[in-house]
């Protein structure tokens, strides 16, 4: 009989399975699946919301609902065709009222300015002749001895309490006569470094004239004899005599 050789790696290799150890699985690192026919919550409660959120992006979103529409709340913005029969009502009262105002704003800025041209920028408003009768003073020389030089007189309208009310108020009267003859009557007075007076004007336009002319313009000093301007004016336009009358 005869003797088996040993073979080393053959021995090895016969004993290399018993060497090796199991692996291990721990449980608690694994999660047991869920029985059949039951859903875990966090899984319906997902799908749920999917499906929620699926749903909503399909469907269009309502359109906002719009205010009503006020007396101080319409802006406009609204169609006609969109408004409600009350608030149609409303918007034709708003707009009536605001045309209304601005019809009373033209009448009122009209007046104004109607005022304005015929009391102060018309030639022959009050005004105009006040600044007229002003100026001859000034430049007249008998005037001047009286009062001081003509750039230091100064003119004013009727006294008051209130100095800024002063130079505002000039004392009037316009009347026209049985032949259609407009008469023109004021006073104010004047000041000057020697002396205050106080001037009358009377001024008449036929119904042939276009503007006035004067019939008086005269000053008062205290202590002094009347200074009459247009004295040597009327002379002038007096119609001289014939047989006795004057034929113009």
């Amino acid at each position: 009989m005869a003797a088996a050789i040993y073979k080393p790696t053959e021995a090895i290799a016969l004993l290399r399975p018993s060497f090796l150890l199991p692996r291990i699985h721990p449980n608690s690192s694994r999660r047991a699946p869920p029985p059949l026919g039951r859903c875990t919550p966090f899984s319906t409660s997902q799908h749920a919301q999917a499906t929620h959120s699926s749903s909503s992006s399909g469907s269009p979103s309502p359109a906002p609902q719009r205010k009503s529409i006020t007396l101080t709340g319409d802006t406009g913005q609204v169609r006609w065709s969109d408004l409600s029969p009350g608030e149609k009502a409303v918007r034709t009262t708003q707009q009536s009222f605001n045309l209304v105002v601005v019809l009373v704003g033209i009448i009122a800025t009209g007046g104004v300015g109607y005022f304005l041209f015929s009391d102060v920028f018309s030639p022959s408003s009050k005004t105009a002749h006040f600044n007229r009768a002003t100026s001859l003073i000034r430049s007249d020389a008998r005037c001047q001895k009286l009062l001081g030089p003509g750039a230091q007189i100064s003119a004013h309208g009727e006294s008051s309490w209130s100095r800024w009310a002063r130079n505002r108020y000039i004392s009037s009267t316009t009347d026209t006569d049985k032949w259609g003859t407009e008469h023109l009557r004021f006073r104010f007075f004047v000041e000057g470094p020697l002396g205050q007076g106080v001037v009358h004007v009377h001024m008449t336009k036929r119904p042939s004239q276009g503007e006035y002319e004067y019939e008086t313009l005269a000053v008062d000093v205290k202590g002094h004899q009347r200074i009459d301007l247009v004295a040597e004016e009327k002379k002038e336009k007096v119609a001289p005599k014939i047989f006795g009358a004057r034929w113009w």
